[in-house]
């Protein structure tokens, strides 16, 4: 699984950030950058829940 994150939609909110730190991180311009090319096995649950608490749904999982 991948995420795929709309930097114009990003606000900076950070709950992403807060939730999996290893995964995202907001950089100095606000924006999320997604850290990694591929979500592991053991973290996708938690991704999918990142995905799904983005207050302005910059966040989507792509199966591909």
């Amino acid at each position: 699984m991948r995420i795929i994150a709309d930097r114009a939609r990003c606000q900076g909110h950070g709950m992403c950030e807060a939730l999996l730190p290893d995964l995202f991180q907001v950089d100095d311009t606000g924006k999320v950058r997604v850290l990694v090319e591929q979500v592991s096995e053991t973290d996708r649950a938690d991704a999918r829940l990142a995905v799904d608490t983005c207050p302005v749904e910059a966040l989507q999982a792509s199966t591909d």
